[in-house]
């Protein structure tokens, strides 16, 4: 569906490369979580993807038309949603008026349902509303233009308890075959229920690039204050019941995937993940 190919990007033209050689595919019908440090590129290569910035080298292929382009074809089939942005004060109704017709595929019955699911409706006026509330209506005409592809960078932040928890729920309404949602957050607890693959990236490089089923396939996650269990934790986070663990599964042991745990472990130890994941990979790096 997408394709990343050799990208680079920095700032500024003698600055520092946010993004260097870099290169990954996305496929329709999943929810990526993209995940990485402060500073990793994460929104940088959001907007690159949705062709508001031009990389240096390297393009972006959206059903194998370069982003750059900004062909209507492609414009009317994605859409970013930022983690800031300012909405018109104008009613909502007029709002969706005036933006809707961009979008061919835009339903109103839709974005009247997602907003429902955020508790709101359709009588708003947008200079009333509190940043939470616009990120609500603003993610709701996004899920309602039903677009492809999806981005959305931080989408909670500014979002309260309850909201998180119906942002989980608008996102699994929203989804079908023929959709890709990516998530790019540092909230990993907001989401870790509602995607289906994960890809997290460091100085240029996809460190992980893997379903939700194939990292519970390899990797156990469990909460234990056993020392044996200790000391083959690939990472461990301290709880109150005594730790959080995530350990090699080579026996197929059912859990449910640690977003938290996952993240550090591939932090702390870069090299055995990729073997585990990635092993053709891993041997062209080490022949370098």
């Amino acid at each position: 569906m997408l394709q990343v190919k050799n990208l680079s990007f920095a700032y500024r033209r003698a600055g520092k490369k946010v993004l260097d050689d870099f290169s990954l595919s996305l496929e329709r019908g999943r929810v990526y979580g993209l995940l990485g440090r402060n500073g990793a590129g994460k929104s940088t290569l959001l907007y690159l993807m949705s062709g508001l910035l031009t990389p240096r080298e390297g393009a972006v292929l959206y059903e194998g038309v370069d982003v750059r382009r900004r062909l209507p074809v492609t414009l009317n089939d994605l859409f970013l949603v930022p983690e800031e942005f300012e909405l018109p004060s104008v009613s909502l109704t007029a709002y969706v008026e005036l933006n809707a017709p961009f979008y061919p595929r835009f339903s109103r019955e839709d974005m009247a349902n997602y907003l429902h699911l955020f508790e709101l409706d359709m009588d708003l006026h947008l200079g009333a509303l509190s940043m939470g509330q616009k990120k609500k209506v603003y993610m709701s005409f996004a899920l309602a233009a039903n677009t492809s592809l999806l981005l959305m960078d931080e989408p909670t932040n500014g979002l309260d308890i309850p909201g998180k928890s119906q942002f989980r729920k608008f996102i699994a309404g929203g989804m079908n075959d023929g959709r890709t949602i990516v998530i790019s957050t540092h909230q990993v607890r907001d989401i870790d229920r509602v995607l289906d693959h994960v890809l997290m990236m460091d100085n240029s490089h996809v460190l992980l690039d893997a379903s939700v089923s194939e990292i519970c396939r390899r990797l156990y996650f469990t909460e234990s204050d056993d020392r044996f269990l200790l000391g083959q934790a690939l990472h461990v986070i301290p709880s109150v019941q005594g730790n959080l663990l995530v350990l090699p599964n080579p026996d197929g042991r059912e859990s449910e995937i640690n977003l938290e745990l996952l993240f550090g472990a591939v932090q702390a130890r870069p090299q055995e993940i990729a073997a585990m994941f990635h092993p053709l990979n891993r041997e062209s790096h080490e022949n370098e």
